[in-house]
């Protein structure tokens, strides 16, 4: 397992809105994408037990294998992900996602691995990419959980 990315923040809300939110994985992920930099339509096309198709602006994402682990204190949530970016290059990696009750809210860390990517623009997206996307992956969670705030 080849680490990619791996950082973390606080989120001010509480355990049980993240717990809330991944009820429904098609909802919450086309949510949280929408979120991303540079993406101007999020749009959910399958969703099942444990996988979501989305259709963005830059091509079509799979999650799939997506396994959730529910605790009084954490959730803790892997999955795989394929993006294929139109024809152009085409991502997959394996993302964990960890959200663990801390005294101010909610600690988020992601760790991203195994990145796969095709092509020249994938040499540069494996190479140059991983703080920008790491980055926004963190932020879109941040800005999704602390717009729920009552």
């Amino acid at each position: 397992m080849s680490v990619w990315f791996e950082g973390s923040n606080e989120i001010n809300c509480n355990l049980d809105q993240v717990k809330q939110s991944f009820e429904n994985l098609g909802d919450h992920y086309a949510a949280v994408i929408g979120l991303m930099p540079g993406l101007t339509s999020v749009e959910l096309v399958e969703q099942g037990s444990d996988f979501v198709t989305i259709k963005t602006n830059e091509g079509l994402m799979k999650r799939t294998n997506i396994s959730k682990h529910i605790e009084n204190e954490s959730v803790i949530v892997e999955l795989d992900e394929e993006y294929q970016a139109g024809s152009m290059t085409t991502t997959k990696s394996h993302i964990l996602d960890e959200f663990t009750t801390s005294g101010t809210g909610v600690k988020h860390r992601v760790v991203i691995t195994n990145v796969e990517a095709s092509g020249l623009l994938g040499f540069f997206y494996r190479n140059f990419g991983k703080s920008n996307t790491g980055g926004a992956y963190l932020n879109s969670y941040k800005t999704y959980f602390e717009a729920q705030n009552p």
